[in-house]
């Protein structure tokens, strides 16, 4: 029984997100780094390209074997079949078939071989066109997202958006990073240009082995437009104090701490979990950040700072991470309708434990990685209801990017990055 290391390990990534609801983002490198380069890269296009298919695949699977239950592990392997089948042009029919076949029986599951081996010689001959009752389904299925979350969006952004939007998510993400290597910080690669938003950040339409290795090198750090928007931001002073409240594992701290070397100000990062701390310092370590103090506590409770300590506080609160399903694909299969609600109760006990530290004339920058109202919008506006003493403030923010009500908002289908909401705040 020969499979290939990609595809076992694209099966065993896969089977870890749907039983233990772990993420791609962690288990990719975590495989990748044991594979050899084409191993690697093509790992890397199975796991995420079964993600992005994954409801229209499910779909094809339920038509082939007349709605029948199947294991887990079994449709895990039909699932890297058929994507293969249908998706991928350059891996022969026999390929993906025969290691699907030997993939279940990997995975001790022997009595679905012949299952297998017929549902995916069945794909590979027939071509399945599907009858939609609604828009919403036709939408719903062909982008693979749940419908309950389409329709959400459809009451959100309208039918025209939402399907631009769950389009965009399934298309592979431009690659952005900033330069942080102190002995080459003017390190170039071809193909790569300036941000048109944000100073110091840098993109490209793909990624290349040489942006990998100056990665390891240390040279440059990935970060998504869009999130090097909320920290570019923040307001800062050159001697004032400034806390990020949720640092781990810490992009937008290293990020901002790099802006505040030339003054003299205190920077302090905090978090809840001890692991999550211990990326926060390795990554602070990894970007040359040399006067930063790191607190752990609870910042739902009482902070272990004296009111009115600080002059800017971000707020990069835990969220849903709907703006994030271009590169974390898998969030939309693990969501559901009532998170949003218990998200934005935590987020709303954050920003208001956050402003009792914040003194007067000083800045809170509050910002998700969601597109959900609950989560942005409506966490704002019952935090000023509720806090007169502060009012509304335009972060720096490209003015392309603010709504009516003075927010700022990034969207992947309007603007190639990942979806943030940012909000800024003065207390008088």
């Amino acid at each position: 029984m020969k499979i290939s290391p990609a595809r076992l390990a694209a099966f065993e990534i896969l089977s870890k997100i749907e039983t233990e609801k772990a993420f791609s983002s962690e288990l990719l490198p975590h495989y990748e780094n044991t594979l050899a380069t084409n191993d690697r890269a093509l790992c890397h296009h199975l796991t995420l390209g079964v993600l992005r298919k994954q409801l229209f695949i499910d779909w094809m699977i339920d038509q082939f074997v007349d709605g029948k239950k199947i294991d887990t592990a079994v449709r895990i392997a039909l699932r890297l079949g058929i994507y293969q089948l249908s998706f991928l042009d350059k891996v022969p029919n026999y390929s993906a078939v025969n290691e699907s076949v030997n993939l279940v029986q990997h995975a001790k599951k022997t009595s679905a071989k012949g299952l297998v081996n017929a549902v995916l010689r069945r794909a590979a001959r027939e071509t399945l066109t599907p009858e939609y009752d609604s828009e919403t389904e036709r939408v719903s299925i062909q982008t693979s997202h749940p419908r309950w979350l389409v329709e959400k969006w459809i009451g959100t952004f309208g039918s025209v958006d939402t399907e631009k939007l769950a389009t965009a998510n399934n298309e592979i993400p431009q690659i952005a990073f900033r330069r942080i290597s102190r002995t080459n910080p003017d390190i170039k690669f071809e193909n790569t240009r300036a941000s048109d938003y944000v100073d110091g950040c840098l993109v490209a339409d793909r990624n290349t082995t040489e942006m990998i290795a100056a990665v390891t090198a240390g040279e440059i750090y990935f970060q998504d437009e869009g999130s090097q928007m909320v920290g570019a931001a923040v307001e800062l002073t050159r001697t004032g104090a400034f806390l990020d409240l949720c640092a781990a594992p810490g992009s937008k701290f290293t990020q901002i701490a790099r802006r505040m070397e030339s003054g003299s100000q205190l920077l302090i990062g905090g978090d809840l979990h001890s692991h999550r701390l211990r990326s926060l310092v390795e990554n602070g370590n990894a970007h040359g950040v040399t006067k930063m103090k790191i607190v752990q506590y609870d910042a739902e409770r009482t902070l272990p700072f004296a009111d009115g300590s600080f002059d800017s506080i971000l707020v990069d609160a835990p969220c849903s991470g709907t703006g994030t399903i271009r590169h974390n694909p898998e969030l939309r299969y693990s969501l559901q309708s009532s998170d949003f609600l218990e998200l934005a109760a935590k987020q709303l006990r954050l920003i208001q434990s956050a402003s009792k530290l914040l003194r007067k004339g000083g800045t809170l920058t509050y910002s998700t990685c969601s597109l959900e109202s609950e989560e942005n919008e409506q966490v704002c506006m019952t935090f000023l209801a509720n806090a007169p003493e502060f009012r509304p403030k335009k972060p720096n923010v490209p003015d392309r990017f603010f709504d009516k009500d003075g927010f700022a908002r990034t969207l992947p289908h309007r603007d190639n990055m990942d979806g943030f909401f940012i909000a800024s705040f003065e207390k008088a």
